[in-house]
């Protein structure tokens, strides 16, 4: 597989686990500025509200840092796997994908085994190409929409009452 196409399957993995990662984390941690949720109403409307704004600052950070050490290493697997043994090429690259989402511990290690297991299956799948990663970029768009507009249906259903 070429570095090109590589890329552009990083990409659609960033996007998938990008969106994944936002909707997981508003749901476990539904709105970090009010606090605990009282009733299964208030949980709602707190994941509704938190996974657009986890999404707005996670994402941009996936995609970039996530793509680019995930491409590192996936390379350095390749060429340390070359040289020692073929098949620990995929622990190699696990250990080094950890190694990297390492740098705000919780948070970013979640994302880097989201981004990991996501880009796996998109390798075994053998799922890529340019066309594929730039209509995977609407996805994020689409949950940050959707989210955004539930949180107006929200407002809009409160307002009434």
């Amino acid at each position: 597989m070429s570095i090109n196409q590589m890329f552009a399957r990083k990409v659609i993995a960033a996007s998938i686990s990008g969106s994944m990662f936002a909707i997981v984390l508003g749901l476990i941690v539904t709105d970090p500025f009010v606090g605990e949720a009282g009733s299964a109403g208030e949980y709602f409307q707190g994941a509704m509200i938190s996974i657009p704004f986890y999404l707005i600052y996670s994402f941009p950070v996936i995609l970039v840092y996530g793509t680019l050490t995930s491409a590192v290493s996936d390379l350095l697997a390749f060429f340390i796997s070359n040289r020692t043994n073929r098949v620990m090429e995929i622990y190699i690259s696990l250990i080094l994908h950890l190694l990297f989402g390492s740098i705000l511990l919780g948070l970013s290690l979640a994302a880097a085994v989201l981004f990991f297991i996501t880009d796996y299956i998109l390798q075994r799948k053998q799922f890529g190409g340019w066309r594929n990663a730039l209509k995977s970029l609407g996805l994020p768009v689409l949950v940050w929409i959707v989210f955004m507009g539930g949180v107006y249906v929200l407002d809009a259903s409160l307002l009434k009452w």
